[in-house]
């Protein structure tokens, strides 16, 4: 079960209002989540805790395929994404690198910049502990949500090879 803190935006966030190029030469996660959204809310990285959930209207992820993006947005201690919809390939590289997104169109219309959430990942419950509304998200099928839980494809990777 996740918990946490909502940062709410608005559509077509794009990966360099996520992580702005002129960071794209760092490669350590610390460093990248340093700079996660700063370039769309500034004071993010001052008030972004462990286990908090970025809210976001439509395309989240859109423009460049890089991996920083989720990254930034992982090590930064966001727990999880939600939007209404993703770029294909952020969604993508957020699944490879163990960062949970889920498309819910209701609980982003539901939600402010600064309510709590509750989230089930195993069958996609969202609530709202603000206004008591809950919803659902489509649950992962099983290998994605072994993806997931392993940390990313690396990771899970590992762990299968470490069973041979």
């Amino acid at each position: 079960m996740l918990k946490g803190k909502v940062f709410k935006y608005g559509e077509n966030v794009d990966t360099d209002a996520i992580i702005p190029a002129r960071y794209l030469n760092v490669s350590e996660p610390s460093e990248l989540a340093r700079h996660c959204m700063e370039d769309i809310d500034l004071d993010f990285v001052k008030k972004v805790n462990m286990g908090d959930i970025i809210v976001a209207t439509t395309n989240f992820g859109c423009g460049s395929s890089r991996e920083h993006a989720p990254i930034a947005i992982k090590a930064s201690g966001v727990s999880c994404v939600i939007a209404k919809s993703f770029a294909r390939i952020f969604f993508r590289n957020a699944i490879n690198i163990g960062l949970p997104v889920l498309e819910c169109s209701e609980a982003v219309d539901n939600t402010n910049s600064g309510d709590i959430l509750e989230v089930d990942l195993s069958n996609g419950k969202i609530k709202n502990l603000n206004n008591g509304k809950e919803f659902t998200a489509e649950a992962y099928p099983d290998f994605m949500g072994e993806l997931i839980s392993a940390g990313g494809l690396i990771e899970y990777t590992k762990k299968r090879l470490e069973k041979k």
